[in-house]
């Protein structure tokens, strides 16, 4: 059997395991999207409450993002914070 050399084991199980990563990445990233489907369906998710509600998280964003528009202008208007 001169087809079987230590390359051709090695490139062998180089390719087992490579297709046994990608089929566990696979079944994860199939098992997060029904997670995140689950989670809109129950009213749980980001977007689920809708454009109206407000959120603690997203109040906190805004803040931040005020504070940083406030600097850059500030910036821009050559003031030393």
């Amino acid at each position: 059997m001169a087809f079987i050399t230590p390359d051709v084991i090695a490139a062998a199980v180089a390719l087992t395991a490579l297709s046994i990563i990608s089929l566990v990445a696979l079944r994860g990233w199939r098992d997060w999207l029904q997670l995140k489907r689950e989670e809109l369906a129950a009213g749980h998710g980001p977007l689920a409450q809708g454009p109206g509600v407000s959120h603690a998280g997203s109040r906190i964003e805004i803040a931040d993002i005020k504070e940083r528009l406030r600097k850059l202008e500030a910036i821009a208007a050559g003031v030393d914070l």
